[in-house]
């Protein structure tokens, strides 16, 4: 038996939509009017691992298919706790700059943030 766990090299959430449907939780979805200098909290299923040392992408997930960069965050804290049996991730991160989403430029080279 070992341990599974996932490495991410960005933070992936649902738009906040799936929160106003009822099917995920507000932790689970990119915040509406998100902006920069502000601290939000996230929540993933699974135990999983972030980078907490520099700036990492945000991104959208929907149907299963990843976003360009929404934002570029810094991960500030990371827990990982049972719930009913199942295993989360939550934290804490704070955005560093939103990304127009009208702009083709690339904030990112894999996990290297580009200025």
């Amino acid at each position: 038996m070992g341990i599974q766990t996932e490495y991410n090299p960005d933070l992936a959430l649902r738009n906040i939509s799936e929160f106003k449907k009822g099917n995920r939780k507000k932790e689970e979805c990119i915040p509406e009017n998100i902006k920069a200098g502000q601290i939000y909290e996230f929540l993933k299923k699974d135990q999983r691992n972030y980078w907490l040392e520099g700036e990492i992408a945000l991104l959208e997930i929907n149907d299963g298919k990843l976003s360009k960069p929404v934002a570029s965050i810094i991960i500030l804290e990371v827990t990982h706790f049972l719930l009913n049996s199942q295993l989360y991730t939550k934290g804490k991160y704070k955005v560093i700059e939103v990304f127009d989403p009208n702009d083709s430029k690339i904030h990112f080279n894999w996990v290297v943030r580009i200025h």
